[in-house]
């Protein structure tokens, strides 16, 4: 009523740079004076804005003008970004439960990256870059409404330091993992009586439970090693250590008996890969509870299988199998170097030095990824995936870690579905099929137990292959000429399978069986996961086109 009513103005932004503010009206200017610019601000408050920027917001902001290219470009600005991201994490997904979805695990502040994880039946065990070995805890705690609830992974503890390497029961069900086998340096004295002291190399066994230290050996100072593995079972429990210049030394322990307060002495010999093939240099080992697998620094792969059963299921036959001599190594035949591999109980994956995937053993249940469930004797390659980050082989079933051209991660399975391992896949699929897991963005490593997925995030430049670009001669997949008429062949025999495809679709008598059986057929087909959601997507709306009822993409199944 006595009030006066206050004319609107209009703000007149004329281009102009961002550091120097947008130019103001005239009337504006009379009424605001001077406009404050950006290079009026502090250097540390204008780095704190454009840190809560996404990464690629902040590069566009950098080309604008070059007061924020340097700005943009300040090592402030990315220390805050990258301290946001939080690139170090252990993360898992449990199958069973109501919620379905990524957690993380407690963050330990004193860790320098992780270097890799291993969960046991009760807890995880983490080694940083540092030779610091965190032990995880699961415990119960109080929830935000007051409940108490069984929290995996809540709380940390340091259980040494010092530490190389750690392994535990090789098998995937993680209850048999009843010790945890540390190899660890420490300062250990020359002469009794006297001060002076050297680092020799020595092997820790810890109640995986508790944390308790129960055993230690130590290793003559000459001898230094850079891995451990196990193999065998508890009562002949074999260790098998590999030293800085690729030579395998073993021991056997008694696994019942660490428990009991008695010392006594154990033979460290050399194995017989070693001992055999002096020439070889082993890079690294993998091993489950029956056998035991070699990539020396040239790439090649030696393997020792130790029972009837698991070297039928990997070689088809038992014609060279010795009981005898089961530490006999047998070399595998493979088109390149390996670089790194992933042993399961039954069945194994190989990557080459072109990012080739090469599966090989069981079948039963399509864990080869292959499209079938025919069993391989030897290493089989999976034609649509390349260029993996991480490949891991379980009971049944097998994960692979992949990332695209935009850098996103995505994690792709196959085998058997069942007790929901293969998240969105209950039925488990015969060919690599993608899972419903969000992926961390710098996931680099993975773990499957009967429980939960496991995936480890830290960033580390030397820790990703850097795979070589195929030679042309070598793409599968393309018409090679006969050595002896000159005409071009189909080595994969591409032709003949898409000619039974369509005499399979042709032999359906509706359109609705038609479509079905197409989908069932992509499935089949060695095309990379999300080319197999575009075409069942597509095949999806056409059946509703069609007056059908689309029931989603089915599990392919061979």
């Amino acid at each position: 009523m006595g009030e006066k009513a206050v004319p609107s103005l209009r703000r007149r932004v004329k281009r102009s740079c961002p550091s120097c503010g947008p130019e103001l009206g005239s009337e504006e200017k009379k009424g605001r004076g001077n406009p404050i610019s950006v290079q009026l601000f502090p250097p540390e408050l204008v780095e704190h804005i454009i840190s809560f920027l996404p990464v690629r917001d902040v590069v566009a902001l950098g080309q604008t003008c070059h007061y924020f290219h340097e700005v943009c470009d300040a090592e402030g600005v990315w220390r805050r970004i990258c301290r946001k991201l939080n690139t170090k994490g252990l993360y898992f997904q449990a199958f069973g439960g109501r919620r379905r979805c990524l957690s993380k695990s407690v963050a330990p502040l004193l860790a320098h990256g992780y270097r890799r994880f291993l969960p046991t039946k009760d807890h995880i065990f983490i080694l940083d870059y540092a030779g610091t070995l965190f032990f995880l805890k699961n415990a119960l705690v109080s929830s935000t409404l007051g409940q108490i609830q069984w929290k995996r992974a809540c709380r940390y503890v340091v259980l040494c330091r010092g530490a190389k390497d750690f392994a535990s029961d090789p098998r995937c069900d993680t209850v048999y993992r009843k010790y945890l086998y540390v190899l660890a340096t420490r300062e250990q004295l020359e002469v009794v009586g006297t001060t002076s002291s050297r680092a020799c190399d020595c092997v820790e066994v810890y109640l995986q439970s508790s944390g308790q230290r129960v055993f230690k050996m130590t290793f003559h100072h000459s001898m230094s090693f850079k891995q451990i593995v196990l193999v065998g079972q508890e009562t002949q429990r074999a260790l098998l250590l590999l030293t800085e210049e690729g030579k395998i030394y073993s021991l056997v322990v008694n696994e019942t008996q660490l428990d009991q307060p008695r010392s006594y002495t154990v033979q460290l010999a050399l194995r017989k890969v070693s001992r055999c093939l002096p020439h070889l240099r082993v890079a690294c080992m993998a091993s489950n509870q029956s056998s035991t697998l070699y990539i020396t620094d040239e790439g090649g792969v030696y393997f020792e299988v130790h029972t009837p059963g698991v070297y039928r299921d990997l070689f088809g036959t038992l014609q060279a199998f010795d009981p005898l001599d089961q530490q006999m190594p047998l070399a595998l035949s493979l088109p390149a170097k390996i670089l790194f591999c992933a042993l399961g109980y039954n069945h194994l994956g190989l990557v080459d030095e072109f990012g080739r995937i090469f599966m090989q053993g069981n079948n039963r249940y399509g864990q080869l990824g292959t499209g079938d469930k025919m069993d391989r004797g030897e290493p089989t390659q999976v034609y649509y995936l390349q260029h993996p980050i991480a490949l891991w082989c379980g009971l049944n079933h097998s994960l692979v870690l992949s990332q695209g051209l935009d850098f996103s991660k995505e994690l792709l399975g196959c085998g058997c579905g069942a007790g929901g391992r293969l998240p969105g896949w209950p039925k488990g699929s015969a060919s690599f099929v993608k899972l419903h897991v969000k992926v961390p963005l710098c996931a680099c490593s993975l773990c499957s137990t009967r429980e939960c997925l496991y995936m480890l995030s830290s960033h580390d430049i030397e820790q990703h292959p850097a795979y070589r670009d195929l030679p042309a001669s070598k793409v599968v997949g393309t018409p090679e000429p006969n050595p002896g008429s000159g005409v071009l062949q189909d080595p994969g025999g591409t032709a003949w399978a898409c000619k039974e495809y369509l005499s399979q679709i042709y032999s359906c008598s509706t359109l609705q069986d038609r479509m079905e059986k197409m989908k069932e057929i992509v499935g089949w087909m060695p095309l990379l996961a999300a080319q197999k959601d575009f075409f069942w997507e597509a095949l999806d709306m056409l059946q509703k086109a069609a007056g059908g009822v689309g029931q989603g993409p089915p599990t392919p199944e061979s």
